[in-house]
């Protein structure tokens, strides 16, 4: 199992990616009045069949050539519901997927949301073929950094470009400290 869960944002927001999504929107939304941490990552890429969609928590289940299982959203699914949470796909082929964990935020066996900052900042200078719609929320406070915003004001200086992957890092570490005045979720 993985130690945090931005790790498995990581995952999630990989396969889209390798699914040709051209748009990922990412919910990291924490309410401490229903006591719950949802993670919500919704794509525009390929979709599965139901089929795929009824075999994708099998471990043994893969669509990759490189390996003979998918460890990735089984154990995604048991860290969710092991803290009484939820897990749920729905998928579309043509459409795109939506794959939604929710988390008891307060629950003793949840794993920490980890280094999401890093993991949104790798996934936006790392694919530059791909938007996101990123938003954090913790309560009534949020933030959303659109890269297609970014893209309009960038022309095409590559999101990679130093100045402007450094420029990206500190828009997210400060947003993120703001929402969350410092609670270590």
């Amino acid at each position: 199992m993985m130690p945090e869960i931005s790790l498995n944002v990581l995952d999630v927001t990989e396969n889209s990616t390798r699914a040709g999504a051209k748009l990922v929107s990412i919910l990291i939304q924490a309410d401490h009045i229903s006591d719950t941490l949802t993670i919500r990552i919704e794509d525009d890429g390929c979709g599965m069949t139901p089929e795929q969609v009824a075999q994708v928590t099998d471990p043994f289940f893969t669509t990759r050539t490189t390996r003979k299982v998918g460890l990735g959203i089984p154990f995604y699914k048991y860290a969710a519901e092991s803290t009484g949470g939820s897990f749920s796909i729905d998928s579309q082929v043509g459409v795109g997927t939506v794959v939604t964990a929710v988390f008891g935020l307060s629950h003793i066996d949840r794993m920490p949301l980890g280094d999401i900052t890093s993991t949104i900042h790798t996934l936006i200078v790392y694919h530059p073929e791909t938007d996101f719609v990123y938003t954090y929320q913790v309560d009534e406070r949020f933030f959303t950094l659109d890269t297609r915003e970014f893209r309009e004001i960038l022309g095409d200086v590559p999101f990679s470009e130093p100045e402007i992957s450094q420029y990206i890092m500190e828009y997210l570490t400060e947003n993120k400290c703001d929402v969350d005045q410092g609670a270590v979720l």
